[in-house]
């Protein structure tokens, strides 16, 4: 449900520079130079033969160039003729509405008689009549309804750029469960990082049930989200660079809602683009759990901010080096608009995409109706097809096929694979044999391939 992705290193050498070969992400520094997506980060460039290259900033929220062309080498003089260009660039590339305007002119929208409640789809806006003429040659909606006001994520065309915004949304299964499981739990509120859908659903069940306690904040970069929620509601957020657009009004704002107010609990729901830096991602979500951290009266204390952050299991590595406390849960999330994230297939076109939490795992159930089951000697729910590893002791399928244990590797491994005794681990019989000793493509140091090097950490 996030929307944006982190450049990759064939989309930022500059005008004029070498190509770059690798990078790493040293991450937000202050002082760091702006583009409209805010602070930018800090990358290094790694060549083959060296570990350490120049270093250099880069759009926090932007893969593609054509999206955000911002580059600089962080050892590089800017004159003030160009940043004051940079800064009129920046200002010209905001919304062309406040969060406030848009504020108003909702309750100017909601107050009109069905007739004249339109919405530009090339613009992505609601329209107030005296700006129909503006967007004559545009294809508009009609008779905007309540309904549609209050599901915006349906009104609304999803980003689908996966270079850029990579938004997909929660299918009402995952949703609903989502919700029903925060319930269970004893959560009030809910911090809605890059989750529209989820938090559409909390506003709507509030709204039409008096006895319904859950709120909800929505932190998301799309800002298209200003015009159906108050700043109450709705923060203009980035999570690779933890940059709140709205200033320190919508810092305070997000730090008021972490308060915990009457004993009320609250939980960090994310789902970020696929496509993002996991290191940028973590450095953020830190961030938020220090806010919370730091509104609790009771002084500090060694406890995290409960979390749902909902990513494919190929990233549980890397997820787990930042967040140790966290397990995943075998629950597969799906989503509407997404091709292959869909729950109910089988073999490999199953949706990849979990839930990481640092909340016990025996606590979050998941649907028998579904195929989950609880196994009593790993106590989490696992899927039907996840069977116990005496070996390993473990429930260790990922992917919700049934795992082969590997005498050799020592380790389940993926149906598919075979023992490869050139390469000594395991992989498809289709595969190619490389030799680490060939040296890293990063680094160029021997003993390691690209994938492991600790120079992409």
């Amino acid at each position: 449900e996030g929307c944006r992705g982190l450049p990759r290193a064939a989309d930022m050498a500059a005008s004029g520079a070498e190509s770059l070969c690798g990078q790493a992400l040293l991450g937000a520094v202050p002082g760091a130079p702006r583009c409209p997506h805010g602070p930018a980060l800090l990358f290094v460039k790694t060549s083959q033969g060296r570990e350490e290259g120049r270093r250099f900033y880069a759009c926090s929220a932007c893969r593609d160039r054509k999206d955000c062309n911002f580059f600089q080498w962080e050892d590089e003089k800017v004159s003030e003729t160009r940043l004051a260009a940079r800064e009129e660039y920046n200002r010209n590339h905001q919304p062309s509405f406040t969060h406030r305007q848009n504020v108003e002119r909702y309750k100017n929208f909601v107050q009109l008689p069905l007739s004249k409640r339109r919405f530009c789809q090339e613009c992505q806006q609601l329209l107030l009549p005296a700006e129909w003429e503006k967007h004559s040659d545009h294809q508009f909606l009609c008779d905007i309804s309540t309904s549609q006001l209050k599901s915006p994520s349906q009104l609304l065309c999803p980003l689908e750029n996966k270079k850029t915004n990579a938004q997909y949304l929660f299918t009402d299964r995952s949703c609903q469960f989502l919700l029903d499981l925060i319930i269970d739990l004893g959560f009030r509120r809910v911090l809605s990082v890059g989750t529209p859908r989820l938090h559409e659903m909390i506003q709507s069940n509030a709204s039409q049930e008096e006895d319904f306690r859950v709120r909800s904040l929505l932190l998301d970069i799309d800002f298209r989200y200003s015009q159906f929620y108050t700043e109450d509601e709705f923060c203009h957020y980035n999570m690779f660079n933890h940059y709140f657009f709205g200033g320190e009004a919508a810092h305070e704002t997000c730090r008021k809602f972490l308060h915990q107010d009457n004993g009320e609990r609250v939980i960090i729901v994310t789902d970020p683009p696929f496509g993002g830096l996991v290191e940028a991602l973590a450095s953020s979500f830190k961030k938020l759990m220090a806010m919370w951290k730091d509104t609790e009266e009771e002084g500090p204390n060694n406890q995290e901010m409960p979390m749902f952050w909902i990513f494919p299991y190929f990233f549980e590595s890397r997820i787990l080096e930042f967040f140790p406390s966290f397990s995943m849960m075998d629950y597969q999330v799906d989503y509407d608009n997404h091709a292959l994230y869909k729950h109910g297939k089988t073999g490999r076109r199953q949706s990849p995409v979990r839930i990481f939490t640092n909340l016990t795992p025996r606590m979050i159930a998941l649907p028998a109706e579904e195929g989950y089951r609880f196994c009593t000697i790993c106590q989490r729910y696992v899927s039907s097809g996840n069977q116990h590893c005496e070996i390993c002791n473990s429930c260790t399928s990922k992917d919700g096929r049934r795992w082969k244990h590997c005498v050799l590797c020592k380790k389940c491994v993926k149906p598919s694979w075979f023992h490869c005794n050139v390469c000594n681990c395991c992989a498809l019989q289709t595969h190619t044999c490389e030799k680490a000793d060939a040296g890293c493509f990063v680094c160029g140091k021997a003993g390691h391939k690209r994938s492991a090097c600790p120079s992409l950490s």
